[in-house]
């Protein structure tokens, strides 16, 4: 037999690498959507009410400064603006302290994907009710840890039940999908669907307009009516 070419030694040995690699962390497989998340599936809620659920995987990353990663016991998130009572409330006193509901949600995406996902988490309404509505207030703007923001009308949190989410698929989110907490709001497109939550403003603005909004896409980011203009 002659000798094997170095090249083909090379290739060979890169494959053998990369199955390696595969078989003891998947969440090193090439292509896939976040290799920080992958380990967390096989503890995930994949099925309910007999449909099948998306992966925490599944999600394509489109954030606008990359995922941020916040300290659980320093974290506040501040609920102000057109409240009789300003309140300040740390992770624990949230989760402890309001009760707890889940949703089978769909996030659309403009971008062209959806994943369908078990959300657990609270009601931003009761966030709002320990703070105190003031009567005058028709809006509520949510501020992300990253500088990004969007408003949504109050009846439309009130109405919908939109849960201010901390689990999805019986997993604690992870920092990838906007831990501590990701804004559920179903039937609008994922740009209204905030992550890394850190504030709650009260306001009387229904023109406030956050990140996307500013650049063009709808303000109510309702399904039904597209997402642009």
């Amino acid at each position: 037999m002659g000798k094997i070419p170095a090249v083909i030694i090379i290739i060979t040995l890169v494959i053998v690498a990369v199955a390696a690699v595969s078989i003891i962390n998947p969440g090193l497989v090439p292509g896939t959507q976040d290799q920080n998340i992958t380990l967390l599936t096989p503890v995930e809620v994949r099925d309910y009410e007999g449909e099948r659920l998306s992966s925490i995987a599944d999600f394509h990353e489109n954030s606008i400064r990359g995922p941020q990663y916040i300290n659980q016991s320093a974290y506040m998130l501040e609920i102000s603006g057109l409240v009789t009572r300003p309140i300040s409330l740390s992770y624990d006193e949230i989760l402890k302290g309001y009760p707890a509901y889940e949703k089978k949600v769909t996030l659309f995406c403009v971008e062209g994907w959806e994943v369908t996902i078990l959300w657990k988490g609270v009601r931003v309404e009761d966030l709002l009710t320990s703070a105190g509505v003031n009567p005058a207030a028709n809006t509520v703007i949510f501020y992300a840890a990253d500088g990004y923001s969007t408003s949504l009308p109050i009846e439309y949190i009130k109405d919908r039940d939109i849960l201010l989410a901390h689990s999805m698929n019986g997993v604690v989110l992870p920092a990838e999908r906007g831990f501590p907490f990701q804004l559920v709001a179903e039937d609008r497109w994922g740009y209204k669907w905030i992550k890394w939550v850190t504030r709650i403003e009260v306001s009387d603005d229904p023109a406030y307009r956050g990140y996307w909004e500013e650049r063009g896409y709808s303000q109510t980011g309702d399904l039904q009516k597209g997402f642009f203009g």
